[in-house]
């Protein structure tokens, strides 16, 4: 599990790059042929982590609700994004992967509410979300480095 924590930490680093070096005009601009943008998708990949290990093991999320209730699956981004809520999201990217792998190694996720995702994959347990997490998150990724590609 070290292992997918690291690679997790690494993605976040490259995404909290990504959210420093673009504009929030870029970072908000959805560009003709796409459901939505940058920030959205940094945004999500963050929220959806608290929502497959916390929420589905009966654990509390470590992100405001506000967040997991903007940037959930089949939210889509409304163009605004509050500075404060930007830096809020900066914080949290690293962050809170740090947290799940001090709270994994704790042993705090003891449940876990069989979930099957829209990728058709069944996550049975802690170890499964995890796992899954770090494809989602690398999708996610790729979709950020499209939208920059047709940004510049």
């Amino acid at each position: 599990m070290n292992n997918i924590f690291e690679f997790t930490l690494q993605n976040r680093k490259n995404l909290s790059t990504l959210l420093e070096s673009t504009s929030k005009e870029d970072l908000l601009k959805i560009p003709e042929g796409y459901r939505n943008n940058i920030w959205w998708n940094i945004a999500h990949v963050v929220v959806t982590q608290q929502v497959l290990l916390y929420k589905l093991s009966g654990l509390p999320m470590r992100v405001p609700e506000e967040l997991i209730n903007k940037f959930k699956k089949d939210t889509v981004p409304d163009g605004t994004a509050k500075d404060e809520e930007i830096k809020m999201i900066a914080d949290l990217l690293v962050v809170t992967v740090i947290w799940a792998k001090e709270d994994y190694e704790a042993g705090l996720f003891k449940n876990y509410m069989e979930y099957t995702t829209s990728a058709k994959v069944t996550l049975k347990n802690v170890e499964d979300a995890i796992a899954f997490n770090l494809f989602h998150e690398g999708l996610h990724l790729g979709s950020i480095l499209a939208l920059r590609k047709k940004l510049l």
